[in-house]
């Protein structure tokens, strides 16, 4: 087997639990303060109604039934025997403190379910809900997953992001007070951004020695403000041996303890305007690793 030259998060599961532990993807149902209305800003340029959901709360599927019916395929696919509860879709700390208790709950009532992932924005997270999580991490694994996405806050801005790195570095200071891990998600490609200022990105997250990190390329969803400035000639998608590069080079600068969550998205196929060379996931791997490999690029050979 190809040694990969990242640490990734498969690895650190198998070590922590002594066994494959898979995660799955959660739809709660709930919202986006930068979509509805309470901040005024209208989402971010490249995220569509969906907010990289699956869609399963607005079928009437509860959390019970996702995660009932996530198991068995990924046992049989992966051989998985324990399970993350992964709160994906949009913000998912976004609710009264009582909502998302029995969100949580519901999650780790499942005696397969060892830990929950909460992916939500840095700006949303207030310290009950952080209290609450600090809570459950003394009997089940709480990851914090802040959409950081540039450590610029020219790019934010760009991006309609509505909020700045200040706010990410809030974040993490009080989920660290409280002992819960953080990974940061970032995205290459990002409209404005060359490559100096994708790598200063990952400078930034070494400098804060952040647990893990999540690489996403930035791809163009029908529907999007993106997605208008794709068609416009605005925008230019990142290739994949780019892509391929800039990941590597990203890695390279990172400390080799900094879990590598993931190094690609996966855009829905009926959504995806471009790159189609998107959809591949596992060549797209292969395309990082190699480009590494023949670079003599490993996770940590530049981090200061």
């Amino acid at each position: 087997m190809q040694v990969k030259p990242y640490t990734d998060f498969s690895s650190y599961l198998r070590r922590s639990f002594g066994c494959r532990v898979q995660k799955i993807s959660l739809d709660a149902g709930l919202g986006c303060p930068n979509r509805d209305g309470s901040t005024g800003r209208g989402g971010c340029i490249y995220c569509n109604e969906r907010g990289s959901g699956t869609g399963k709360a607005a079928q009437g599927m509860n959390i019970t039934h996702q995660i009932a019916a996530a198991k068995s395929a990924l046992y049989t696919k992966y051989k998985a025997q324990r399970f993350l509860g992964y709160f994906q879709s949009y913000s998912n700390t976004y609710a009264p403190l009582p909502v998302l208790k029995e969100l949580y709950a519901e999650a780790l009532s499942d005696p397969d379910v060892v830990g929950l992932c909460i992916g939500t924005r840095p700006d949303c997270v207030p310290d009950p809900v952080l209290d609450h999580l600090h809570s459950l991490s003394k009997n089940a694994l709480i990851w914090m997953e802040y959409g950081l996405q540039s450590a610029h806050d020219v790019t934010l801005q760009r991006i309609n992001r509505g909020h700045g790195v200040d706010a990410f570095v809030d974040a993490l200071e009080r989920s660290r007070h409280r002992g819960l891990p953080v990974c940061a998600h970032v995205i290459l490609g990002l409209p404005g951004e060359e490559r100096e200022e994708m790598l200063q990105t990952a400078r930034f997250l070494a400098s804060c020695a952040i647990e893990a990190v999540k690489i996403h390329l930035l791809y163009v969803i029908e529907g999007t403000r993106l997605h208008e400035m794709h068609r416009a000639g605005a925008y230019r998608c990142l290739e994949q041996r780019e892509y391929a590069e800039l990941v590597g080079d990203f890695l390279s600068l990172l400390p080799k303890e900094t879990i590598v969550q993931r190094l690609t998205g996966d855009p829905h196929p009926r959504e995806l305007i471009a790159p189609k060379w998107a959809l591949h996931k596992k060549a797209n791997l292969q395309a990082i690793i190699d480009s590494m490999d023949a670079r003599g690029l490993y996770q940590g050979r530049y981090a200061f």
